[in-house]
């Protein structure tokens, strides 16, 4: 048995559980005509209604307990405090200092990291605000329209997704797109109706030498190149004097994220227009870093840092609220009561905002990449469930889709459901329609019908939290981010297991590279499985 599960504790709440686990949603109301009234919590814009779970003040007070048994405070302030607590790699997780608007220091091996965190700061907002406002020129001296992101996983997700939750906030005349798969096809479709000249490529890849992102990033390239080789008959500047930087379009196109000066400089890019980020900040919690600047360039400085206030609040909340009334943890110990007592399996993110369609992709990332781990931070094998898997669309297009399995199929999927008061397009009654759609499902899940047909029959007890915001605005997306990163931190610290590393990825990106060789190679000699030799096979033979 672990540690954890051998913890009086979690004997508490398994004997807890056992005693509740059949009680019905509707009883649960019944013997409490008032807690809807009870159980929610409100921080800054963040309104979380929690009355529609499976759970009782005494769930509640024994989580927080087991919360307490495993130090969450003390973890939570060594996060803050800049200790290395991404184990693995011996490496402090400090993605709050990049939000962290008041004078606090933040200290690393005794060195206060905010002024270098200022300072790149306040380089990005200078460059972005010039390529917002249309005072940037490419190589031919036309203006900057189109603006490319290529990157993968944090250096893209991140971006994607909080572009098109903020779009309605961005420079229209500004075209803004996004390139990581290394499919081809999305290189090809998402420059197919560019103008070269008026193209800023953004390469976000701390290394400058990951595999996709670089890969994108050749291409992007030489369709730079080849443009002003094909165009400029006067001087006939040919593609090998441009490929080795004796004249600049590659320098005037392009500008790096990164912190590897040497590789940026050796792929033509002035490495004044190299924005630095740090290793204390992994991929998918690095959007208020230099990652986000295609985000600043799209929705001007000034949007950017309303999103960062939205962020500093609920890391403030994070950092200094009671456990019982701390608005991520609240959320965190409900999902592990899910996940590792009733040993439910998937968590849905319903946003019922068009805006926020990339939202439950982006959750997807933070929360499995986060905690799809089956060892402890030292190393031993875990003996209970860890991370959930994540999945959602917005409302209402999922009812027309999923909704069936939510609410009649023997699966139950705990969901959450995110609506605003006020919309940001208010188009005759569609609002009020949208949102008596999610207070709709939430009562249908939670309550049911009965029928005597059977297949008309709701059995409800489909528990759901419900988070209400005012209005997406850069503010209150920079809250909910930040709400559900320290959820995923404090589900983490419970499990005991390191939320900050990601060695899932690696076993794949070797073997890719090995199989690379023998595919390009006719003669090389497979040495794989039988399967994986006889797939290789069959491609080389057919291509």
């Amino acid at each position: 048995m672990s540690k954890l599960t051998h913890l009086p504790e979690w004997q508490d709440l398994n004997l807890h559980f056992n005693e509740i686990r059949d009680r019905h949603l509707r009883s649960l109301f019944k013997d409490d005509p008032q807690r809807g009234d009870k159980f929610n919590l409100q921080v800054e814009d963040l309104y979380l209604d929690y009355s529609k779970n499976r759970i009782t003040q005494q769930t509640l007070d024994l989580l927080f307990e087991l919360a307490k048994a495993v130090s969450l405070p003390a973890k939570i302030q060594a996060m803050f405090e800049g200790e290395k607590i991404n184990i693995s790699e011996n490496r402090p997780v400090l993605h709050v200092a990049l939000r962290n608007l008041s004078d606090r220091p933040i200290l690393v091996d005794g060195k206060n990291i905010m002024n270098e965190i200022k300072k790149v700061r306040s380089k990005m907002r200078q460059f972005a605000g010039k390529v917002h406002r249309g005072q940037v020129t490419g190589y031919s001296g036309k203006t900057i329209r189109n603006v490319v992101n290529i990157g993968i996983g944090g250096s893209d997700l991140g971006p994607v997704m909080a572009y098109e939750a903020l779009k309605a906030y961005s420079n229209r005349d500004l075209t803004v797109r996004f390139i990581s798969n290394i499919d081809s096809t999305h290189f090809v479709e998402s420059t197919r109706d560019l103008n070269p000249e008026e193209t800023l490529f953004i390469v976000a890849s701390k290394t400058f030498t990951t595999q996709e992102t670089m890969t994108n990033a050749q291409t992007a390239k030489k369709w730079i190149v080849n443009h002003y080789q094909i165009q400029d008959t006067r001087s006939k500047i040919h593609e090998s004097k441009i490929m080795n930087h004796e004249s600049d379009p590659v320098a005037k196109h392009f500008v790096a994220l990164s912190t590897n000066i040497e590789k940026v400089k050796e792929f033509g890019i002035d490495p004044e227009n190299m924005f630095e980020f740090w290793d204390f900040v992994g991929g998918r919690y690095s959007l208020c870093s230099a990652i986000g600047l295609s985000l600043m360039i799209a929705i001007g400085p000034d949007h950017f840092d309303q999103m960062l206030e939205g962020f500093c609040a609920i890391d403030e909340h994070f950092r200094t609220a009671s456990l019982e009334k701390n608005l991520p943890v609240l959320m965190a110990v409900i999902e592990i009561w899910y996940n590792n007592f009733f040993e439910f399996q998937t968590q849905a993110i319903l946003p019922y905002e068009q805006y926020l369609h990339r939202f439950p992709a982006y959750l997807q990332q933070a929360e499995m990449e986060s905690n799809g781990k089956s060892v402890t931070g030292a190393g031993v094998r875990v003996d209970y469930q860890t991370g959930p898997i994540i999945w959602g669309e917005p409302g209402t297009n999922g009812q027309h889709a999923f909704y069936q399995l939510l609410h009649q199929g023997t699966k139950i999927v705990p969901a959450d459901f995110i609506g605003f008061i006020e919309p940001i397009n208010k188009v005759s009654d569609h609002h009020l329609k949208l949102m008596a759609n999610l207070f709709a499902q939430t009562e249908a899940l939670a309550f049911g019908k009965d029928d005597e047909k059977p297949y008309k029959t709701f059995l409800g007890n489909r528990p759901t939290n419900t988070i209400l915001l005012p209005k997406l605005t850069p503010k209150t997306l920079g809250e909910l981010i930040a709400l559900y990163e320290h959820k995923i931190f404090v589900q983490g610290a419970i499990w005991d297991i390191d939320s900050f590393d990601q060695w899932g990825v690696e076993l794949g990106k070797v073997l890719a590279l090995k199989i690379l060789s023998e595919l390009k190679d006719a003669k090389s000699k497979l040495d794989h499985d039988s399967s994986t030799n006889t797939l290789i096979g069959k491609f080389k033979s057919l291509k």
